[in-house]
Formats: C-alpha cells, structure tokens, sequence
C-alpha cells in the first residue's frame, strides 16, 4: 500500500536520505531543498513523504498558487533504489486525492513541469489526464488539468 505522510520533526531526516538515479539529478530538486521552499511557504504548502508499508520512498510537495488560483505539484521523486515498482503512479493517485479535497482554496486547475528529458514522468503524468500547456522555461514543460 502507497500513502501520502505529511513531513514533520518526526520524518524529514529520512526525506534526506532519499537519493535520485544518477542523470535524475537535472529532472527535480532534492527534498532539502525543497523542504527549504517548504518553509518559505508554510501558508500555502504541503510536503510529504511517499511511504510504501511504513518506509518512505519518496517525496512530494502541493502547493496553492493564491495568484492564479491553481494546485501545483512540485518535487516528485521516488528513492533510486525503489524506482520500477508503480510507486510512482500511485503516490500520483494519492497526491490527486488530496488536492480534491482543496486543503488550501478552491481552483479545479491542477499544474506541475517536467524537463523535457523527462520521458518517463510525462509519460506517467499524461497518463493521468494532464497535457503540455505550451508554457516553456528553460529546459521545463508545464503540464495541466481540470478536475472533474
């Protein structure tokens, strides 16, 4: 079973340990610093470490854009040593069922980038209802929807 734990004083050290593949690196920030963007936007924020049977692997933060309105999905990674098992698509699932309950405004819009050499998380993330925008920085692609 995949569950969604928020990070607090009791598991952030293990976020830490979490380790990207070697080449991931260009594709998404550790959770240190992430966990730092974390704290600067405590109102608006959730972190979370994604568990598989009681042990993280992996890590994800939802975000509320006040501006726009939106949710946003930043940060997804799973451990190297646990990638391949469907955890991924899953936590995706879960991350999903928590922005339905709209913790921090209303907005059915949902968005999150990818760089464009990520083949294997846009593959995952378009297989969940979301499409490229046509917005581009830099290396990144940003990818939405609307909920149902």
């Amino acid at each position: 079973m995949v569950e969604l734990k928020a990070i607090t004083e009791d598991n952030f050290i293990d976020a830490f340990h979490l380790r990207l593949a070697p080449g991931q690196e260009e594709f998404v920030s550790h959770p240190i610093r992430s966990l730092a963007q974390a704290y600067v936007y405590r109102e608006q924020c959730q972190p979370f470490g994604i568990y598989a049977e009681e042990e993280m692997v992996g890590y994800v933060m939802v975000i509320y854009d006040y501006d726009i309105p939106e949710y946003d999905i930043w940060h997804m990674m799973i451990d190297e040593s646990e990638q391949g098992k469907g955890y991924g698509s899953k936590a995706f699932d879960c991350v999903m069922d928590y922005i339905r309950t709209k913790p921090f405004g209303d907005s059915d819009r949902v968005a999150l980038t990818c760089n464009k050499n990520n083949s294997i998380a846009r593959k995952l993330y378009e297989s969940k209802g979301f499409a490229a925008t046509g917005n581009e920085d830099e290396d990144e692609i940003e990818l939405a929807m609307t909920m149902q």
